[in-house]
């Protein structure tokens, strides 16, 4: 039976999922599993496999994907604890590493400013945008990504060409700049060669040969697979060749490519001609004949490595080098046995399969199913194809594959011969021969049992230096039984010979090229910075590759990448055109400079009516966006109540109840008119609220005054107590205030409360205690003033004095007229309101002026006053997200450590993380809120719809939480998320403002 549980949001590297997936396969009552990430072309994986239940088809790129087979459920549990072990193992290594992590391309950027190489090894299809976003940034690129469409590698390598940048790749797996190995290479002692080539394992088998032989590689530029292609017409190849041709420490240059275009082949060589240092070329799958001019041709990867050594030590290059010893001469086999080849190395399975053709005149190369031969019985497979990696490690990395194979084939009355590679180096299993020994053993011994000849013939590609132990490696698989040859070209010799045939090879001498040249360019200031000193590397997806880079000397920090908009292709598309217009930048931080420059001055306290003239009318205001009486959710309904029983428009209850259901009420958003409202936000005509102007441009924005705690309106309690409350603000503490500020010319300068505030431990919107107080400073020499009776003064100040919430509505107020002055600069993707109805969570952004984008609101999660529970709450209301709006709130949370705990957060490093996390999404800091916790940092201003798209990341909000039912009142206080889709039909609504078209295909 299939269990599914997919982990939202907990991004993992593929190689890393593979390894995991292994481990879980051998867990006891596990009949096969397989853990991916929630991609499209993971979920084809899935499918094929028939796996795909509707759990993981619902999964996005982001969310980890784990599907098992197994006849009980308890098997689940056992296989998530090992799944918790296995991340938090990642985890604790992540740690003990000495390599910084940056989270997205301004950050790494800023961590390494000069840094001259992006390695990437992330899923495909995502490859290509950030690969281009690199190439925008002044960066080479490594692109261990594979699956990148042909005509995306084109542009792109186009594009570095343009910008006198280095591709190497797609699908690069072996690299070493400066002596310093990148992905899965081998450890090669520096020296005085360099190589240019579109065959991964063709680097490791030719640089671990010459590392043997006594030399050294300088370099090993991998261009991938493709480059020689016709339609990307060898670019990458052609910019190595130039920049190892006027690399002053390289005397010797190789050449190593799979089969070539004919043209594109033909214009290397013309390259290869123009310059003036000795060249080795070999071009897989070609016999060539005589040497060139000034290339010296090679057969096989042996000879080029040979040939490039004597070259090295300044020796001529001799007439062949097939002349080496093989163990085994003279047939051995019968004439119906065949050999078999089992490959981890694609480009070593293609040499042995072109060899094997060759000599039994098989008719060249096969492909398909991952054959390179298939012919006359005899086969040679690369185990590293797709159809044997979809979903599960390369052969390199784990030999399950490759020891059924073993088993499958060694069991088969016809194979003779079965032809191994073992690869070591950084990246490749750490005891491969360890591995593989068994099986072949027990092989060779049941072969014996059944008077059967069997022989394996492996070859080691790798050196003395290899973590894995080259000297090792040979000893454990003689040991086991096999014929262990220098390079696999001597394997290929002693397979045929134990076939009774030999390979022949023509004696070579060198021809005048009678061809053109070219005129040599010079390289770039980049590609010549890249080769002349080790590189500084920006390292996305697999952390493992840093390992090589850091061991040897150079230096790497880790982009902690996932895809961007959760994978969804529309949207990236669409924030990489937004991220292309430079304009948007420069408008978004007009909009922040208006926030941040806002002059909030507390002016007076009038009746609501006095100045929204809607209010004039049978119209109560409300929080959120637009939302009608029978729409709203049990505490707003409660306020509405409250709200028509405070007014005066009916006399009980029932008959509240009754004009509301018949519509006599009507409804206006509060920020449709100037206004804010905390939890239901219910303002009526009568009620008293706070004026406040921003003198910047003298906006103008209200809100009701804090009730203090208990039952209150806010939170949808309409009891007698919750009337008469609101009566006597309305009676003595609105009046009070008022005159208390008609007595200073100017108001109450609010920025300077909020500055004190904030280094006093206040975020203003769970913690207001420093502001409250701060506050009841300023204004009571204003009420001493005023000309009020003791009994009044003594009221106000005494329950200013008790409502350690107070300036909560004072900060509403403020952020209101701070963003309704912004708001007036309508252009870029800064968010300029954020607010919820208990029903939708809205936002406005700058770009799009007054509409509404809006998605189903979320239900805080927090602490429960005692006696409720999370089932008892209501979703998230009100309009207090003003305060993140403009980067307090939780936006603020380091500043008020204190109160983490009481919303759920937990301590102060999990302030830390949340402010950290909220920074990313921003486009500024407000140095007028300057955090001592955060090192005196500014609150983070201007929430960017890009970077919340992009990141996944969206606002997080304190809140309080009101009972669901109407008349409960408050029950908790915690945390909730803003949904995404606000910010995705944000995002789109104003690409298509600006004229952005881009069609999802996944949905057409």
């Amino acid at each position: 039976m299939l269990y599914t549980v997919v982990k939202a949001n907990n991004y993992q590297d593929s190689i890393s999922l593979m390894l995991l997936t292994n481990a879980i396969n051998a867990l006891p009552g596990v009949d096969r599993s397989s853990i991916m990430m929630g991609t499209e072309a993971n979920k084809n994986i899935f499918e094929n496999a028939g796996m795909l239940t509707q759990e993981a088809k619902m999964a996005n790129p982001n969310d980890m994907v784990i599907v098992i087979d197994a006849e009980s459920g308890d098997t689940v549990d056992e296989v998530l604890a090992e799944v918790d072990k296995f991340i938090n193992q990642l985890s604790v290594k992540k740690e003990g590493k000495n390599v910084e992590h940056a989270t997205n391309w301004s950050k790494a950027m800023e961590m390494m400013p000069d840094a001259n190489l992006a390695v990437f090894s992330i899923p495909g299809e995502y490859a290509a945008e950030e690969i281009d976003k690199a190439l925008d940034l002044g960066l080479n690129v490594f692109s261990f990504s594979d699956n990148i469409p042909l005509e995306d590698e084109v542009a792109l390598k186009n594009k570095a060409k343009e910008k006198g940048l280095l591709l190497m790749g797609p699908d690069c797996g072996t690299g070493m700049i400066s002596s310093i190995p990148i992905a899965f290479t081998n450890i090669i002692r520096p020296g005085n060669i360099g190589i240019a080539a579109a065959s991964g394992t063709g680097i490791q088998e030719v640089a671990t040969m010459i590392d043997r032989l006594g030399g050294g590689i300088v370099h090993a530029i991998g261009t991938g697979g493709r480059d020689l292609n016709e339609a990307v017409g060898g670019i990458s190849m052609k910019d190595a060749i130039l920049a190892l041709e006027n690399h002053d420490p390289t005397d010797v240059i190789v050449v190593i490519s799979k089969p070539p275009s004919k043209w594109v082949r033909d214009e290397v060589v013309e390259l290869l001609q123009s310059i003036s240092k000795p060249v080795v070329a070999i071009f897989l799958g070609e016999k060539p004949e005589h040497h060139i001019g000034k290339v010296h041709l090679a057969y096989t990867l042996e000879e080029a490595a040979r040939m490039a050594y004597d070259l090295s030590v300044g020796k001529p290059v001799q007439k062949n080098y097939t002349d080496q010893s093989v163990e085994h001469t003279g047939s051995k086999l019968q004439e119906n046995q065949v050999i078999k080849g089992l490959y981890s190395g694609g480009t070593l399975a293609a040499e042995a399969a072109m060899l094997i053709s060759e000599a039994l005149e098989l008719g060249g190369l096969t492909k398909g199913e991952g054959f390179l031969l298939k012919a006359g019985g005899h086969e040679v497979l690369d185990l590293g194809d797709d159809m044997y990696t979809q979903g599960k490690p390369h052969p390199m990395i784990d030999p399950e594959v490759r020891i059924h194979k073993i088993k499958e084939y060694a069991s088969l009355e016809d194979t003779g011969v079965i032809l191994l590679d073992v690869v070591l180096g950084y990246g490749a299993h750490p005891d491969m021969a360890g591995t593989l020994a068994p099986v072949i053993s027990t092989s060779l011994e049941k072969a014996k049992e059944l008077s059967r000849d069997l022989y394996f013939v492996a070859s080691i590609c790798g050196t003395r230096n290899d973590p894995q132990g080259y000297d090792e490696a040979v000893q454990t698989l003689k040991s086991a039984g096999a014929i262990v040859c220098e390079s696999n070209a001597e394997a290929v010799k002693t397979a045929l010979s134990l076939k009774g045939i030999v390979l022949k090879v023509t004696e070579r001498t060198t021809v005048p090229y009678g061809g053109p040249t070219k005129q040599l360019s010079a390289p770039s200031e980049a590609v010549m910075d890249l080769i002349n000193s080790k590189p500084r590397i920006i390292n996305i997806g697999v952390e493992s590759f840093n390992d090589s880079v850091i061991s040897n000397g150079a230096t790497a920090i880790q982009f902690d990448w996932k895809p961007a908009a959760g994978g969804n292709k529309k949207l990236i598309k669409i924030l990489n055109k937004l991220n292309q217009i430079s304009w948007i930048n420069d408008e978004n931080m007009k909009v922040v400079e208006l926030m941040k420059n806002g002059q909030p001055f507390l002016v007076d306290v009038i009746p609501a009516r006095s100045e929204i003239e809607v209010l004039n009318q049978k119209v109560l205001l409300h929080a959120g966006p637009p939302i009608v009486y029978k729409d709203m959710t049990g505490p707003m309904q409660g306020s509405c109540i409250g709200a028509v029983l405070f007014e005066g428009w009916a006399d009980s209850e029932q008959d509240a109840v009754a004009m509301l259901e018949r519509g006599e009420v009507k409804f206006v958003p509060c920020h449709h008119v100037n206004a804010v409202g905390p939890m239901g936000g219910i303002t009526s005509g009568s009620m008293p609220v706070l004026k406040i102007i921003n003198r910047l441009d003298n906006t103008v924005a209200y809100c009701t005054m804090n009730e203090g705690i208990g039952k209150v309106l806010r939170f949808g309690a309409y009891s007698d107590e919750v009337i008469q409350r609101l009566k006597w603000m309305r009676d003595t503490l609105g009046p009070v205030l008022s005159k208390a500020l008609q007595t200073s010319e100017t108001g109450v300068n609010l920025n300077v409360i909020v500055a004190k505030a904030i280094t006093m431990g206040d975020e203003f919107h769970q913690r207001n205690i420093a502001a409250s107080l701060n506050f009841l400073k300023e204004v009571t020499p204003m009420i001493l003033k005023a000309d009020l009776s003791n009994s009044e003064k003594t009221e106000v100040i005494e329950f200013l004095a008790a409502t350690d919430q107070f300036f909560l509505n004072i900060m509403m107020a403020i952020g209101k007229s701070v963003v309704d002055c912004a708001r007036k600069h309508t252009q870029g993707t800064i968010v300029t309101t954020m607010t919820r109805n208990g029903r939708e969570f809205g936002i406005r952004i700058s770009g799009m002026g007054d509409t509404w984008f809006t998605a189903p609101v979320n239900t805080p999660n927090g602490l429960y006053f005692t006696g409720y529970s999370s089932e008892d709450a209501n979703p998230d209301i009100g309009d207090s997200a003003i305060t993140e709006t403009i980067g307090v709130g939780a936006m603020a949370m380091i500043a008020a450590p204190g109160v983490t705990r009481f919303v759920g957060a937990g301590g102060f490093e999990d302030a830390l993380k949340v402010s950290n996390e909220m920074d990313e999404i921003c486009v500024a800091n407000n140095p007028n809120y300057a955090i001592p916790t955060w090192d005196f940092k500014g609150a983070s201003l201007g929430i960017d719809i890009r970077k919340v798209v992009e990141t996944g990341i969206t606002p997080l909000i304190n809140t309080g939480i009101a009972h669901k039912k109407a008349g409960i009142g408050q029950v908790g206080a915690g945390t909730v998320r803003a949904p995404l889709a606000c910010f995705e039909k944000a995002l789109e609504a104003y690409a298509h403002h600006l004229g952005i078209e881009v069609v999802d295909h996944e949905r057409d």
